[in-house]
Formats: structure tokens, C-alpha cells, sequence
């Protein structure tokens, strides 16, 4: 895995450095993703999972456990 990883929060998160958030970044083909205030807790799926988990919080099948 790569030593620097290019994390990226979502736009929704702000600009401040200190609101905790969801990161994504990519290495050697894995999609890998960690809270900003827990960032040594990395979990590593493949772009097909993440794209099912995407279309389903975008379809509401999470909205439940948000509220």
C-alpha cells in the first residue's frame, strides 16, 4: 500500500479541519475508507461494493439508522 494516501471528504463535511467525517482513498486497486477522528481504523472494499453501498443510501435503504 502506498505510504501517502490522497484522502478525500465529502463538500458536505465543511472546510474545517476539525468536523469528523467519512474519508475515502484508493491504493493499489481497494478503495479504502476511515473516520477523521479515528483515522488508524482503515476498512478496504472494491469499487463494486462501494457502488452498491452508494446507490443504496442514495435509494433511502439507510435513512432509518441516520435518524
Amino acid at each position: 500500500m502506498s505510504a501517502a494516501l490522497d484522502w478525500q471528504k465529502s463538500s458536505f463535511s465543511g472546510g474545517d479541519d476539525n468536523q469528523d467525517c467519512i474519508e475515502l482513498a484508493e491504493a493499489d486497486g481497494r478503495i479504502l475508507l476511515r473516520e477523521s477522528d479515528a483515522p488508524g481504523t482503515i476498512i478496504t472494499t472494491d469499487r463494486a461494493k462501494l457502488r452498491a453501498f452508494l446507490l443504496g443510501v442514495k435509494a433511502g435503504e439507510f435513512d432509518h439508522l441516520a435518524s
